[in-house]
C-alpha cells in the first residue's frame, strides 16, 4: 500500500484532498498540519518522515497572505522556502516523490501570453520570492514536481469565488478588478 503524506491538510487544497482521498483505495493517506507536523522544524520533519516512510509527499502547506508577506517576509520565507528545504533534506536519497504546490507570483505578470514551465521567473513581491525559493528547494530532490497555480478556491476556507458569491447576494452591485485572467479546468475566464 502506497503511503501519501499531505502537509497543510487544514487549508483549502488539503481539505479538498481529504474529500477526494476517500475515492482512492489501496493508499494510506497521512494528513498533517502544523499541530501534527511542523515542517519548519527540520528535526521534527525528518523524524516524522522517517517514521511514516511515505512514497509520496504533497506539500499543500503555505504562507499565502500575499500582501502581509511584505511585512512578514521572514515568516513567508520560513514556511514557503525553509520548510520545503526541510522536506527535501528529509527525503534525500529516497525514492519518495514530492509534489510541491507553488504560485504564479513567481512571475512578474507582464507577459501577454500564458506562462508555462519554461517561462522566466521574476517575482515582484516578497510572497513571490518566497514561493520561488521553495521551488528551488523542491527541485533539489530528483523525484519532485512543481505545480504552479494562480487561484485556489474550494468549499473550504475563504477565497475570491466565495467572497464574490456572498457580495452578490448581499449587494446590488459589485466593484471588482477587471484586469486579471485565470483558468479553471481548461476553461479561461476573465474577471470583468
Amino acid at each position: 500500500m502506497a503511503v501519501i503524506l499531505i502537509t497543510g491538510a487544514h487549508g483549502q487544497l488539503g481539505n479538498e484532498l481529504k474529500v477526494v482521498s476517500k475515492n482512492f483505495y489501496g493508499y494510506d493517506f497521512i494528513f498533517t498540519d502544523t499541530e501534527s507536523l511542523d515542517i519548519t522544524n527540520i528535526d521534527q520533519t525528518s523524524d516524522f518522515i522517517k517514521k511514516s516512510s511515505p512514497d509520496w509527499i504533497i506539500n499543500c502547506a503555505a504562507y499565502n497572505m500575499v500582501d502581509k508577506a511584505e511585512s512578514e517576509t521572514d515568516k513567508a520565507f520560513l514556511i514557503n522556502g525553509t520548510a520545503v528545504n526541510n522536506i527535501t533534506e528529509s527525503i534525500k536519497g529516497s525514492k519518495c516523490r514530492f509534489v510541491h504546490v507553488s504560485s504564479d507570483y513567481v512571475y512578474d505578470g507582464k507577459s501577454n501570453v500564458p506562462y508555462n514551465e519554461y517561462s522566466v521567473t521574476n517575482p515582484l513581491s516578497a510572497y513571490g520570492r518566497s514561493k520561488l525559493a521553495g521551488e528551488k528547494y523542491a527541485l533539489q530532490h530528483p523525484g519532485s514536481m512543481i505545480i504552479r497555480t494562480s487561484w485556489l478556491y474550494s468549499s473550504f476556507g475563504n477565497n475570491f469565488v466565495k467572497t464574490m458569491m456572498k457580495y452578490g447576494r448581499d449587494r446590488g452591485e459589485l466593484n471588482v478588478v477587471f484586469d486579471q485572467t485565470g483558468n479553471h479546468q481548461g476553461w479561461n475566464f476573465k474577471i470583468r
